[in-house]
This record gives structure tokens, C-alpha cells and sequence, in this order.
């Protein structure tokens, strides 16, 4: 079974969205604005000869239409990001200022950490934390490159996360980019398709579950937590939202994304979700010639929770 089959009650046109999966995804790169701004970006590609096309919705992206993010000067010194246009979402959506303590608690390879440093002016502090210490290095390469100094790199199970090794005890903001099931990323890894297993989808989903909870539990009261993934499946988003709402002092909230989205789902194969999921939102990849993705935006209540 293509797992793409079952999901097509929840889109608005079958057709579109099978052929949009089925095509090659388009190339991007995101300006890195603490070494570059997008004019600056925009001239070096000009004089490199490097074809571009900025993106209508933010003035620092832009698709590559010859592809090779990473072949040429400009990311070589850090100017820009091979990332992926939705990958840029959960950032925007976590919103970090400077000065902020944010938590990104599966950050390897780093393009989301790099970019939120990026949002904070590169101060305040970002702890990047994932349980793989190989792609660890791949997030310190991403972050020295593109001259990210406020990071700090911690190799930790994130459903145990502890702060004592901080010298804080709450994070103000942090970021669930969990790790899921992957259909939506079809269009640049179609072998993700065929190696999808329903058993792989219960079992990524009780992760996301415990990542997402310690997540709220260390952020502070009136603090924010994104969730965020790059799968379809209710599974892994709707209901993992729903498992935080009853078991922790949380509350979803509106997030206004930049590109066209369909909200959360309430119901799916049996199950229903709390009404409030609604305001999450699903970006299928033929709504604007992207990946698939889902992102949610949760305020942290004021019960003191143990951190």
C-alpha cells in the first residue's frame, strides 16, 4: 500500500496533491542574516551567475532553480542555508526574541537551530539538543559555518531532558521538530514511501508523545512550545496534540503561517481529538509546490509543573 492512499480524505483535491507528491521538490536556501542580508544574498548570486527566484511570502528565501544549494560562495561562507521552505515554518511560528532561552529538543542537522539563532540576533541562548551523537557533528559544522555563537550542543534523550546542567530552570520558548514518519519529505526521498510501516507509525508516535511533553513541562508559565512534523498522518500530529492537552497544563493557539494551510483534523480511523487541534495547521505540498508539514503552536499554562 502507498501510504499516501490513505490520507487522501483529508485533502481538498486528490488529484492535485498525487501529482504534486509525485514531482521533484524544488531547491531553496535561506539567508543567514547574521552574516548576510537578502540584497547582499541577491547580489553575490547575480555575480556568481547562480539563477534564483526569492519566494513570495519571505524576503530571505529563495528557490535555486538549477538546484546545488551548497555549490557555490555564498553558502560556503555562511551567507545561506540549503532548507526547505516549510522547514522554515516552525521557526517563524516559535517566534524567539533576543535574549530568549529556547529549547530545540531534536535539532540535528541544525537548519532550524541555525535559524532561530538567526531570529534572536545570534544572543540570548539556544540549547540544540539531540539523542543522535552522529548528526550532532553535522549541527556543529551547520552552526560554525554560519557563525551562530549562543548555541549550546547537548547529546540527551529528549523525553528526559534535565536542566540541571543549565543555569537556568525553565526555557522560554522551545521547538519539537519531532522525528516522525515522513511522508511529506516524498518529493525529495520517494524511498520514504515504500519503507513506511504502519507499526513505524504507533511507534514514533509514543516518542512524540514523551517528547512533547517534557517540552511543555520545561517551559515556563505563558511560554510557548512549537510541535511540528513532516508527516501526514493524525497519528503523529492531531493526536500526539490531544495526549499534551490532557496530560499537561497546556492550550493550543492560533499561528498565522505565511503559505496557504488547511487546519487540524478532529477526527480520524475511530478516534476523535479535542476541538482545539483545529487551530493547528496541515501544509499539503500541492497548496504551494512544497514539502508536506504540520505545525501547532501551544501556550504553556501557569501551573507550576516539575522541571
Amino acid at each position: 500500500m502507498n501510504p499516501l492512499d490513505r490520507y487522501e480524505p483529508l485533502v481538498d483535491d486528490v488529484d492535485a496533491f498525487r501529482a504534486a507528491c509525485d514531482r521533484p521538490l524544488p531547491s531553496v536556501v535561506r539567508t543567514n542574516r547574521i552574516k548576510a542580508s537578502p540584497d547582499r544574498v541577491r547580489d553575490a548570486f547575480e555575480t556568481e551567475g547562480v539563477a534564483h527566484d526569492p519566494v513570495g511570502w519571505h524576503d530571505g528565501i529563495f528557490r535555486l532553480p538549477d538546484g546545488n544549494p551548497g555549490g557555490n560562495w555564498p553558502h560556503a561562507h555562511g551567507w545561506t542555508h540549503g532548507q526547505e521552505e516549510v522547514s522554515a515554518l516552525p521557526a517563524l511560528a516559535l517566534d524567539p526574541r533576543p535574549g530568549d532561552r529556547v529549547w530545540d529538543a531534536c535539532a540535528a542537522p541544525g537548519s532550524k537551530t541555525t535559524q532561530i539563532a538567526d531570529l534572536m540576533d545570534d544572543s540570548g541562548t539556544v540549547v540544540a539538543n539531540d539523542n543522535n551523537l552522529g548528526r550532532l557533528s553535522a549541527l556543529r559544522h551547520n552552526a560554525e559555518r554560519l557563525g551562530v555563537t549562543n548555541a549550546i550542543v547537548t547529546n540527551q534523550d529528549a523525553r528526559n531532558f534535565s536542566l540541571k546542567p543549565l543555569a537556568f530552570d525553565a526555557f522560554d520558548r522551545a521547538l519539537v521538530d519531532a522525528p516522525c514518519s515522513c511522508e511529506g519529505t516524498c518529493r525529495k526521498n520517494p524511498d520514504v514511501l515504500e519503507q513506511w510501516t504502519m507499526d513505524h507509525v504507533h511507534g514514533v508516535a509514543g516518542i512524540q508523545k514523551g517528547i512533547l511533553t517534557r517540552a511543555i513541562q520545561a517551559t515556563r508559565p505563558g511560554g510557548t512550545v512549537v510541535y511540528s512534523t513532516c508527516t501526514f498522518a493524525p497519528e503523529e500530529n492531531e493526536a500526539v496534540l490531544d495526549h499534551a492537552l490532557a496530560a499537561e497544563d497546556c492550550e493550543i493557539v492560533g499561528v498565522d503561517l505565511p503559505l496557504e494551510t488547511a487546519p487540524g483534523v478532529t477526527e480520524w480511523d475511530g478516534e476523535t481529538y479535542d476541538e482545539s487541534v483545529t487551530r493547528a495547521r496541515r501544509v499539503y505540498p500541492h497548496h504551494n509546490d512544497t514539502g508536506g508539514f504540520f505545525c501547532a503552536k501551544l501556550r504553556v499554562g501557569g501551573s507550576e509543573v516539575a522541571r
